[in-house]
């Protein structure tokens, strides 16, 4: 009998000796599997990983559903309890994923593989490595049986990357399961610098999609006799006049903080004379082009931009066609209206022949959220803690994310930096890849910035 209680004791022993998984192992092993799922939007297909994140859930004795009114579309939502103390956290990521060319990549882009200490595939930095950190620390959590004073929520929303329909459905049918003091979302990223000095920049506001497109009308003809009425070469000259014509240059709150923090480092010693400079119309224009040769990514905070992504013309090479189209992605700054930006870029186009339909719904231009919330100080006690000499600063994104309809309802979102910008970014890009220290890294960051918000 002795012999017994200490062959269990000793089986207990050892049980109790193996290294337990850590929220770090557990986002390692889901990224893989969640980019396998293929989610390309269109058509989406999201409820696959909707359906994924479920079975995981199920398995741990978390709470959890899946919403919408699209059965291929469909949003997960599931919520691990607090004590009810203060109110709930919500951790946001999106399913969906933007097309693949298989051809411009070295690898398949849905095979998750892995080289050179690399994840490879579509959605490893857009965006479901932060979905794989953000179900991984609610997994352990669970699993270490934290005592939390706020419910940890996630969501899972379907369609970001197109039209946004999985958030607005939510937001108007479904409020109340993701009803939230303030919420961590995506694009956001630890800035390294040569000084040596990590800027974590905590997404706080961002510009407006204002997608559109534009129609040149002419005449049909024959391709061997030129025509002035050409709308090939209406929409060829449209196009090249909004790409070089100057945007107005216009601060926020978010920007200015930004340029005034980020201006004290010596690798941005450049910027500090620049600053007032933009403050002043007779100077601003010619100060931002400036600054746009140095960092195009600052620039891109300062004005209105838009790019040309789609050409559609002519059905034969002999034949002038009647119509030439265009679709550009505009990205607005917040304080601007819609119709401003469509009325200014008519002006820069002066040509009847070319018209301007809007391709997209309104999204809600939206404040700033705030720098004083209880999110965002324990974000910037954490950070320091991880990094004493780190520069905690808010941020505007040049690009967009569900966020806005969540701002819009009240709730402050913040793009939560966990993920260090590894070179160039490829979200969107061929060969997308997230490093697997750096997402094991960025989930420990995330699940400390949850214990310290929603501790007792």
């Amino acid at each position: 009998m002795d012999r017994l209680v200490w062959a269990a004791l000793a089986y207990t022993a050892t049980a109790l000796a193996q290294p337990v998984e850590t929220a770090a192992d557990l986002a390692a092993r889901y990224l893989p599997e969640l980019i396998r799922l293929d989610t390309t939007n269109p058509p989406g297909n999201e409820t696959r990983v909707a359906r994924y994140l479920k079975q995981v859930a199920d398995r741990e004795g978390i709470p959890a559903e899946l919403l919408g009114d699209d059965p291929e579309r469909l949003n997960f939502v599931a919520r691990l309890r607090g004590t009810g103390r203060q109110r709930p956290l919500l951790l946001i990521a999106h399913s969906d994923v933007v097309p693949a060319d298989r051809s411009q990549w070295s690898v398949d882009p849905l095979a998750a593989i892995e080289k050179n200490g690399y994840i490879y595939g579509r959605g490893a930095e857009d965006d479901k490595q932060l979905l794989a950190a953000e179900l991984a620390v609610m997994v352990d959590l669970h699993r270490r049986r934290v005592v939390l004073d706020r419910d940890v929520i996630l969501l899972s929303e379907a369609d970001e990357e197109a039209g946004s329909l999985g958030a607005t459905w939510i937001v108007q049918h479904a409020w109340a399961k993701i009803d939230a003091e303030f919420a961590l979302n995506e694009y956001s990223y630890i800035l390294p610098t040569p000084s040596g000095v990590p800027v974590f920049q905590i997404q706080t506001a961002e510009k407006v999609p204002t997608r559109f497109k534009m129609t040149a009308h002419g005449t049909a003809g024959h391709g061997s006799l030129p025509r002035d009425d050409n709308p090939v070469e209406h929409l060829a000259r449209a196009i090249y006049r909004l790409s070089q014509a100057d945007q107005p240059v216009q601060l926020n709150a978010t920007t200015s903080a930004y340029l005034n923090a980020i201006d004290k480092l010596p690798d941005y010693a450049w910027l500090a004379p620049l600053i007032a400079k933009l403050d002043d119309p007779a100077t601003a224009s010619r100060t931002a082009d400036e600054i746009r040769k140095r960092d195009p990514e600052i620039h891109a905070m300062l004005r209105t931009t838009v790019s040309a992504t789609m050409l559609s013309a002519g059905t034969k090479i002999n034949v002038i066609p009647n119509t030439a189209d265009a679709q550009l992605d505009g990205r607005r700054l917040p304080t601007e209206t819609r119709e401003e930006v469509f009325e200014r870029f008519r002006k820069i186009i002066d040509d009847p022949a070319v018209t301007i339909e809007a391709t997209s719904s309104q999204q809600p231009s939206t404040e700033p959220s705030s720098l004083t919330s209880p999110l965002y100080l324990a974000m910037e006690r954490v950070f320091h803690r991880a990094a004493p000499n780190a520069l905690v600063v808010p941020f505007l994104m040049r690009g967009t994310t569900d966020g806005a309809y969540l701002r819009a309802k009240g709730m402050a979102v913040y793009g939560v930096p966990i993920f260090r910008k590894d070179g160039e970014l490829r979200l969107h890009g061929n060969d997308e890849r997230m490093s697997l220290d750096n997402l094991r890294s960025g989930t420990d960051l995330l699940r400390k910035i949850v214990v310290e918000v929603a501790k007792p």
